[in-house]
């Protein structure tokens, strides 16, 4: 299904909510650009730019990065899409980052991934990742074939030290408190959807259902 309309989306969802896959999913079929805050920060830390070593101190110390460090950045990388569809995922994560983007590239449709935290704490302790791709593997639910090994290279799986119980616990804690602002932010412009479920295999059909007629607008 390909995308005429330059439709402007933003998901949201607590830590280890699904956000990762349903995006995928969204980019798949609706053929729209992902831009993933977390992964365009990834590669700045692994390239160890100035942006990534500044990051790095802010995550290692359990921190979020500062407002403005990432409203510039983030604007940055969306004036890259302007011309085209774009899905947005991991930002905004604050009002103030809510209210910069709205200024400058306010969004059509938000989604919310309502998970309960006690499923994300316990997914979390299996969750291993193939960082070169980003692919995420859920020991039980999307075991890989050889363990500890990425299906398609070979290479190690690692996991993440944010993705370990106690530093989500205080990650859903810090989300809890910053970005549930951000929620009530979008549910005043009257564009927010949610989604609740356990899995992203139960919320992905209800996001179908909602996002199918407004893709198929012109």
């Amino acid at each position: 299904m390909t995308v005429t309309k330059l439709l402007k989306a933003l998901i949201l969802g607590a830590p280890a909510s699904g956000k990762g896959t349903i995006s995928s999913r969204i980019v798949k079929k609706y053929s729209v650009e992902h831009i993933s805050s977390g992964d365009k920060l990834r590669d700045h830390i692994e390239k160890q730019t100035e942006l990534g070593k500044e990051v790095k101190k802010y995550l290692t110390e359990g921190k979020l990065v500062p407002d403005d460090v990432m409203i510039k950045f983030m604007i940055t990388e969306l004036k890259k899409v302007e011309n085209k569809p774009w899905l947005l995922d991991g930002f905004p994560r604050t009002v103030g980052q809510a209210n910069a983007l709205w200024k400058v590239q306010p969004v059509d449709v938000v989604l919310n991934l309502v998970v309960p935290f006690e499923v994300i704490i316990d997914r979390v302790k299996s969750r291993w990742v193939h960082l070169p791709s980003g692919r995420v593997y859920n020991i039980g639910f999307n075991t890989p074939k050889i363990e500890g090994k990425d299906d398609e290279t070979g290479d190690d799986l690692i996991q993440r030290p944010d993705d370990k119980p106690e530093a989500v616990k205080k990650r859903l804690e810090i989300y809890e408190s910053v970005t549930r602002p951000v929620i009530e932010f979008y549910k005043q412009k009257g564009i927010l959807k949610e989604f609740e479920g356990r899995t992203s295999d139960e919320i992905w059909p209800k996001v179908i259902a909602y996002l199918d007629p407004i893709f198929a607008k012109k």
